[in-house]
Formats: structure tokens, C-alpha cells, sequence
């Protein structure tokens, strides 16, 4: 589900993180849980602090998810690594990978993002890609089934006017150029937003508005960001997910407050954290490890600010944990460290930070991503 993670400067989706235009790209480096090679280091070793993953400095997008990470780099070729029994590698195979392996030789990948099993692209023409498992009918493709997979991308339809794209723990939402958002997948808990609990395995309209702008696909909700800089929620809200006050799920689009100042949302499992147009970092939701990063362990079921900074830039969720790129390009980690996933050369059940911990003392952290319990960074 990407945990789902995910959202940035021009972010697509939960667990992407898009670099601006015309950034110095760095090393990649990584760190975390790391059982299925997923940190690309050729090893299956677990590591609590960054190392880097060869020499390249070409990296430009990633996105993570369940012991696996799709990577595009700045020449437009798609890479992958990790866990595959499913296909979500890409590659035409179930094998999993401890190093990047290439997707196919195409060099017109533009965006990329993550789900539970699966992973998702837009090319530079507009389409729309998928691959991996297809059990809620999650490809888009019409098809769905238990046990059943794509290894290599397939085209979601013949359209060329994709824009962005988010997936969460078996359910995907998109936006097109026109300002349309699209979801299709398990429905069960009005993750998708069709006034319904059914599932669709192809993409079905959210209602008939034109100015949605950013979306991000929890577990099984969505949150997503309007043009008007309005926040909105739907679909599974036993933890407070939604952002609303309550606790009952809904199976289409609730306003958040009325504030007109969201800039950008990434979507944990159960949890999301935010940044507005001043800067300021707020989040909501489950907080069992501290992962709201608000110095407790406590449930909201609305917004509440992460201290009074206004510093605050890039955003990756991962299941329990967060991460967060400031302006000056450090890097800050909070929430559940069983594996190591903060990198802060720590690791256990009684690791965990309920508040933002700075990693290392890099200042030039351009992306995160953060996957189940593992993490993919350039810096």
C-alpha cells in the first residue's frame, strides 16, 4: 500500500517523491529491514543507518512499499529491487533481487509509485502502467482474481491524460490532466469514494469536479488535496484517519475543516501527515509507535501541528513510521524502529521516537521513500 505513503514538492502519490527540477542529484542510500534484499546493497543484511547503494548519483524518483522499491533515474529508465513473488519487480519474473535490476529499456518513464504488491508509472505520453498482484482487481486492467499477477507493466486503457497516481493497500486513486480523479480496486470500506463498498477492477470517476490536484492512498482510505488547497478524506476511519472528528468510515469525499492551506499529503496505514503553504507540519491519525510525531502515543482524529517549525518540505510515510525533508535539507525520522527504519543507528521495539529525530548531519537530502519498514533516500 505504498504505505502509502506519500507525497512531496510535486508529488504524485503516497510513497512517491518527486525531485525538483533541476536538482544536483546525490547518492542513494538506504537503510532498514532488509530480509529481501530490498535496500539494493546485494545482501540481505539489516542496517540502522544510511549506506549507500553503489556509486550512481543518477537517481531521481522512488518509491517503496512492501519489501520492495521501484527507482526511476534521470534518464528516464525505471529500476527495481527487492521482493517479487508477486511480480511487482517489473521484470517478467517472480525472482527477487538484492541489487537494482532494470525494467524493460524504455526511457520515458515519468512518475512512479507503489502498492501493497504492485507497482504503477506514468510515461511522458500519458499512460498509465501496472504490475504485480491483481487479487482486487488493482491493475485496472478489467481483470482481478486470487493468485493472480502481471510481472511485467501492462497499459491501464488507451488514455493518454494521466497525471498523477497513488496506491494503497489494494486499492489505487489517479488524477488526470483534465483535474478528474479515478479509482478502482477493493472497495470495501469506500476507499473508493463511489458513494459504495464495491470493488471495480478498472478506473471508475469520483463524482464530476475538475480541480483535484494531489492524492495519497492510506491503507484503505484516501486523503487528496483540491486546487483550492482544500483537504478531503474518505474510506476506512477506525483510527481517525480521515482527519473528520470521528471515527465511522466514508464512502465518499468529507472535507477536512475548512482551512484553504494544504500544499502537500503523504498517507501512512493508518496515519497522514501533512505540510501547508506556510511550511508547517501537521498529521493525524493512529500513533500506537509515536508516529504522528507529537512527543505522545496518543490517537487524533484531526489535525494537529508537529511543533511550530515552517521548515518542512518533503514527506514519505512508511507503516508506523514517517520521514520528512526540511528546507535546508536534513533529513528527520519518527515512529516505530523494530527494524531500524528510523537510521538512527538504533533498533528495537523500545527504539521508537514520538517526536522528529534528525539523521546524521547531511544537509543535502533531496528524496525519501519509505517502504514497509525499510527507506530509499537521495542525499
Amino acid at each position: 500500500m505504498s504505505f502509502r505513503y506519500a507525497a512531496g514538492f510535486n508529488k504524485p502519490g503516497l510513497n512517491t517523491l518527486v525531485a525538483p527540477t533541476g536538482t544536483v542529484f546525490y547518492n542513494l542510500l538506504s537503510w532498514g529491514n532488509n530480509d529481501d534484499g530490498q535496500l539494493g546493497l546485494g545482501n540481505t543484511t539489516r542496517y540502522s543507518s544510511p549506506k549507500q547503494v553503489g556509486s550512481l548519483t543518477t537517481w531521481s524518483e522512488l518509491a517503496g512499499d512492501r519489501d520492495f522499491f521501484i527507482m526511476k533515474k534521470s534518464d528516464g529508465t525505471l529500476w527495481s529491487v527487492g521482493y517479487n513473488a508477486q511480480g511487482q519487480l517489473g521484470l517478467g519474473n517472480t525472482t527477487s533481487y538484492s541489487s537494482p535490476k532494470q525494467v524493460g529499456a524504455l526511457t520515458n518513464w515519468s512518475t512512479i509509485t507503489t502498492g501493497y504488491y504492485n507497482g504503477y508509472a506514468i510515461k511522458t505520453d500519458g499512460t498509465l502502467w501496472s504490475w504485480g498482484y491483481n487479487n482486487q482487481g488493482q491493475l485496472g486492467d478489467g481483470t482481478s482474481g486470487a493468485g493472480t499477477y502481471k510481472s511485467s507493466p501492462i497499459q491501464v486503457g488507451a488514455l493518454t491524460t494521466w497525471l498523477r497516481v497513488s496506491s494503497g493497500y489494494v486499492h489505487v486513486a489517479a488524477i488526470k490532466t483534465d483535474g478528474t480523479l479515478w479509482t478502482w480496486g477493493w472497495g470495501f470500506y469506500g476507499q473508493l469514494g463511489l458513494g459504495n463498498r464495491t470493488s471495480f477492477s478498472s478506473p471508475r470517476q469520483v463524482g464530476s469536479l475538475t480541480n483535484w490536484s494531489k492524492v495519497a492512498c492510506g491503507g484503505n482510505f484516501v486523503v487528496s488535496i483540491k486546487t483550492d488547497g482544500t483537504l478531503w478524506s474518505w474510506g476506512q476511519n477506525t483510527q481517525g484517519q480521515l482527519g473528520i472528528n470521528s471515527a465511522y468510515f466514508y464512502s465518499s469525499p468529507k472535507q477536512v475543516g475548512s482551512l484553504t492551506n494544504w500544499l502537500t499529503i503523504a498517507a501512512g496505514y493508518y496515519f497522514n501527515t501533512a505540510i501547508k503553504t506556510d511550511g508547517s507540519l501537521w498529521s493525524w491519525g493512529g500513533n500506537y509507535y509515536g508516529q504522528l510525531g507529537l512527543g505522545n502515543r496518543s490517537l487524533y482524529s484531526s489535525p494537529k501541528q508537529v511543533g511550530s517549525l515552517t521548515t518542512w518540505s518533503y514527506l514519505s510515510n512508511g507503516e508506523g513510521y514517517a520521514s520528512s525533508i526540511k528546507t535546508d535539507g536534513t533529513l528527520w525520522t519518527w515512529g516505530f524502529n523494530n527494524r531500524g527504519q528510523l537510521g538512527l543507528g538504533t533498533v528495537g521495539l523500545g527504539t521508537y521516537k514520538s517526536s522528529p529525530t534528525q539523521v546524521g548531519s547531511l544537509t543535502t537530502w533531496q528524496v525519501v521513500s519509505c517502504g514497509s519498514s525499510s527507506v530509499l533516500a537521495i542525499g
